[in-house]
């Protein structure tokens, strides 16, 4: 393990992510304990087969561009927040642990599909690098995005001695976050491909764009729109052609425009640049495209299942799937979003969770990433056949 991911789990507590299997909620508090219980995964194993696949790990803390003075200095600033409760520690908690469940494995995904197809050009190995660097960048300024995204918000009328950690964590957030972010955009202009660097841009300009989508609370938390009838189904993933007014209250439609904006267009946008290196056809970077696109949407409808688990007490996203279904089942519970409009800390949390389990949301939830893994593998198979497509789709039913 790298020098940087060595002081980074010494900065923080030993966390492990359950997993958990979804059931029909009964109506009683007491029968919430035996929900959702975890059941036995080889999911560390799998990525432990992929990388091999691949031929060298790829989690975010064994990046090559990581392994700096810069970022260990920073790290060791990071330590001093041990203890706080500031954001930004959740945030490391939850993206720097390599064998965490919030660490959705772009990068691999990234990796295997580039192995997955024949490379049409006679400078392979330069190619396979520039691919590689794609990957390592892609996942930077994700990791870049969400480490921004954990600046707390103290008016400069409350700042007081009891706010100077927060001050601080600010500080080392949006140091850290630039860091990843500039060194990652470095690496991109390195691989000296103007069509990459045009794509990838435009998947920076949604992760921008997904900070004001919808309305925010004081801290800039997400939260959900008011519940509509939903008439319309149709899901698209151009991002220039979403609008707010259309998408907002409607759960389905909503949830997938957020996804795609805060990080979902990115791994999409990876994957079709790394096809782009390749040499490949326009339509193989289409289904690329496609294919990152339902994989992050398939990921992230798991990873907010797995925030109502019974073991779970972390708060968990007020615009998450099972919200945004909960609310079109039973509407009333808008109400309790109400109480979110300063400040979602104010949601009594295990309560909602309650009224949540006892609709279809988790059910729908559930089928939502069915449906994307399913679609996300008919796209790889529609690129290649071969062991490390089975490798992909693999890792997309494990997870």
């Amino acid at each position: 393990m790298a020098l940087p991911s060595r002081i980074l789990r010494r900065a923080l507590p030993f966390f492990y992510q359950k997993r958990f299997e979804t059931t029909v909620a009964s109506l009683t508090k007491d029968e919430i304990l035996i929900l959702l219980r975890p059941p036995f995964t080889n999911w560390s194993n799998v990525i432990r087969e992929a990388e091999k696949v691949v031929g060298y790990p790829t989690s975010f803390m064994n990046l090559r561009c990581l392994l700096s003075d810069e970022f260990a200095n920073l790290a060791l600033y990071l330590r001093k927040l041990v203890g706080s409760n500031h954001l930004v520690m959740q945030t490391a908690k939850n993206v720097l642990y390599g064998d965490s469940k919030n660490l959705q494995p772009w990068g691999l995904i990234m990796l295997l599909l580039s192995k997955s197809v024949k490379i049409r050009s006679s400078q392979t190995k330069l190619i396979e690098d520039q691919q590689r660097q794609l990957a390592e960048l892609t996942e930077m300024m994700r990791t870049g995005h969400l480490i921004h995204r954990g600046i707390v918000n103290v008016p400069f009328a409350k700042r007081s001695k009891n706010t100077e950690s927060a001050i601080f964590g600010n500080k080392i957030a949006i140091l850290l976050g630039d860091y990843l972010l500039v060194t990652a955009n470095a690496m991109l202009a390195g691989l000296k491909n103007a069509d990459v660097l045009y794509i990838v841009s435009t998947a920076l300009r949604d992760l921008s764009e997904s900070e004001f989508f919808g309305e925010r609370d004081e801290q800039n938390m997400p939260l959900p729109g008011k519940p509509k009838k939903n008439t319309d189904d149709d899901i698209t993933f151009d991002t220039t052609s979403i609008t707010a007014d259309d998408v907002l209250g409607k759960p389905r439609k909503e949830w997938t425009a957020r996804t795609v904006y805060n990080g979902v267009s990115l791994l999409g946008r990876g994957c079709q640049s790394a096809m782009m290196l390749g040499k490949q056809n326009r339509d193989v970077q289409n289904s690329a495209y496609h294919f990152g696109c339902h994989v992050g949407l398939a990921w992230q409808a798991a990873t907010e299942l797995q925030a109502l688990n019974a073991d779970n007490k972390d708060r968990f996203c007020l615009a998450s799937a099972p919200v945004l279904f909960a609310l079109e089942e039973n509407p009333e519970l808008y109400k309790v979003i109400d109480q979110a409009k300063n400040d979602v800390k104010d949601v009594d949390y295990e309560d909602l969770k309650f009224n949540i389990l006892k609709t279809d949301a988790v059910d729908k939830t559930k089928m939502l990433y069915e449906d994307h893994a399913k679609k996300a593998t008919g796209y790889i198979e529609s690129i290649a056949r071969n062991d490390t497509v089975e490798m992909i789709k693999k890792l997309i039913n494990t997870y």
